[in-house]
């Protein structure tokens, strides 16, 4: 079946795909957004502390659906194990409209200026993929502001002593300091550190006519009870949608990026349910913007093939799917002689950026900061000391006395790409829909694990120097693949269309009407939470995009 013609496809309704799709409805354009997970309300979402996004071993609750969405992981030593969305490896992003941004932490961290030139400031590692960005800092400013006051996100800029330059403050004051923030504080003033709060997706005072947030203790990997955490499915999928321009499509699965005789893209298919049976649906546009993150992007460039495109769209050099990264997030547990929870969430409150750069012997860093709440069920699997019992009453009489006590620091730091970490399709596994699955594969490099050693001693310091008693958390050693909810890098931007899959603006090389809008982008995914540089892309980009179609 074929429907009308629009001016644009957004495949994708989460960070990237939004923006991009509002952008292009408030300039006039008519949009097709579509996406492959539900339109979810709060109570759809959920407050099961067994089952969410924070602690998916027994399910989740933002998407994808657990039955007919597989993964298949290949190990070092070629092993193949079948994922489902809730299960470890599987490398999960919440798949319903806002994507992440509907269940995320929305730590909204700006990339430093030495992140978009990591290669020129640390050389390029033997057997890695390390390279500099085609743009720089002073070229993504004015959309991280953008980002920073049209979604809304509150911080404090004033004692960052390593920032990069920026023209505008937050559009809101920072979260207000929880007690082990303050015990944090008191602790990087003993080593000498330079801290800050934490910049947040968040309301801190009433925006945009949303409220407050409520500080409850159910936000990363959970929906906002009053809808003060800031993400695109309540602010720029709303906005698209009044304008009358944009149709959005939930619960469809793209199949194919479809190209004339010349091999031109022209539109695309799809395919849903209407509880009758699979129906196809064919759509034609003038250009297609592609925002399914990292792993999911890859796989439907690599699905597009033709007689022209043989090896999938934008792969004629066989880069999609490769350079695939996350962040590994080095972390350690510290016991303290008194209570330092306060309920008051998120929790998250203060870090430190001293150690993204500039290590002697070591490739980047990383930022650290105090964790949000942990519910109990998640404090008990991953917060435990290792010689404790799991079970019994030790266990019990441990929880009791010492949930209130434990303090938690952790942060993403520089993962170094590799070629071999990489998504690929596997011919053997399916999806409910008959497509084949992604198959991800590939360890991270090396100094990858170097630097995650180096960023554990720091969390190490910290609480020793905050008046720790005792201290646990696994040292990092083995390299595995770093790819979750932080994925990006398997369709990196470049200037040579030799070593990327798209130029500065998204666009793939070899198309001129194909766009990318997403962390696929990413050539390096910097020592700190990403989203904010998703958005900073796709206001960038499709900014470009609206002005060529």
């Amino acid at each position: 079946m074929k429907s009308k013609s629009y001016d644009a496809i957004v495949i994708g309704a989460g960070v990237g795909g939004g923006i991009v799709a509002c952008q292009l409805a408030e300039s006039g354009k008519r949009i097709l957004l579509l996406e492959r997970g539900r339109d979810l309300k709060y109570d759809d979402v959920g407050r099961d502390h067994l089952r969410n996004q924070r602690i998916s071993l027994y399910g989740h609750n933002a998407g994808p659906d657990i039955v007919g969405n597989p993964r298949v992981l290949v190990n070092s030593s070629g092993e193949r194990t079948l994922l489902r969305p809730h299960e470890g490896g599987y490398n999960n992003n919440a798949a319903c409209v806002g994507g992440g941004s509907r269940v995320y932490g929305a730590q909204a961290w700006r990339f430093m200026e030495q992140d978009f030139q990591m290669a020129s400031l640390y050389g390029v590692p033997e057997g890695s993929s390390l390279a500099d960005w085609p743009i720089s800092y002073s070229d993504l400013e004015p959309y991280y502001e953008r980002a920073e006051w049209e979604l809304g996100v509150c911080g404090d800029s004033g004692g960052n002593a390593y920032q990069s330059p920026r023209n505008k403050d937050y559009p809101m004051p920072a979260v207000r300091q929880t007690l082990s923030g303050r015990i944090l504080l008191e602790g990087s003033k003993a080593l000498g550190w330079n801290t800050l709060p934490v910049p947040l997706l968040i309301n801190s005072v009433p925006y945009q006519g949303r409220r407050a947030c409520a500080e409850c203790q159910h936000c990363v990997g959970f929906a906002c009870p009053v809808d003060a955490k800031n993400g695109t499915h309540n602010t720029m999928i709303p906005r698209a949608l009044t304008t009358g321009l944009c149709t959005l499509r939930s619960q469809v699965m793209v199949e194919k990026i479809e190209t004339d005789s010349h091999g031109k893209v022209d539109g695309v298919s799809y395919l849903y349910d209407d509880g009758s049976g699979i129906r196809r649906e064919r759509t034609t546009a003038k250009c297609v913007i592609v925002a399914a993150g990292a792993i999911e992007t890859a796989r439907l460039l690599l699905l597009s093939t033709s007689t022209l495109h043989p090896k999938g769209l934008g792969n004629q050099y066989e880069l999609v799917g490769r350079n695939l990264q996350g962040h590994y997030y080095p972390g350690a547990f510290g016991l303290m002689d008194q209570q330092v929870y306060d309920g008051i969430g998120p929790g998250v409150s203060i870090a430190t950026c001293q150690f993204n750069h500039n290590n002697p012997g070591v490739i980047g860093g990383g930022m650290i900061a105090n964790e949000f709440i942990k519910l109990p069920i998640i404090y008990w699997k991953w917060a435990l000391p290792p010689d404790l019992p799991r079970w019994g009453m030790k266990n019990k009489d441990w929880m009791r006395e010492n949930y209130s006590r434990t303090l938690h620091i952790m942060g993403p730091i520089q993962d170094i790409p590799s070629p071999e970490c990489r998504v690929s399709l596997d011919y053997d596994v399916f999806d409910r829909f008959g497509i084949p699955a992604a198959r991800l594969s590939g360890a991270s490099h090396p100094e990858t694990v170097r630097t995650a050693q180096f960023m554990w001693e720091r969390c190490r310091d910290w609480l020793k120097a905050s008046g720790a008693i005792r201290l646990w958390g696994e040292r990092p050693s083995i390299p595995s693949l770093s790819a979750g909810q932080h994925q990006a890098g398997t369709c990196r931007m470049g200037a040579e269309e030799a070593h990327s899959v798209t130029n500065s603006y998204g666009l793939v090389h070899g198309h001129d009407n194909l766009f990318i809008s997403d962390a696929s982008l990413h050539v390096t995914n910097g020592g700190l939470n990403p989203v904010l540089t998703i958005m900073a892309l796709a206001f960038r980009n499709g900014e470009r995009i609206a002005s060529s179609i």
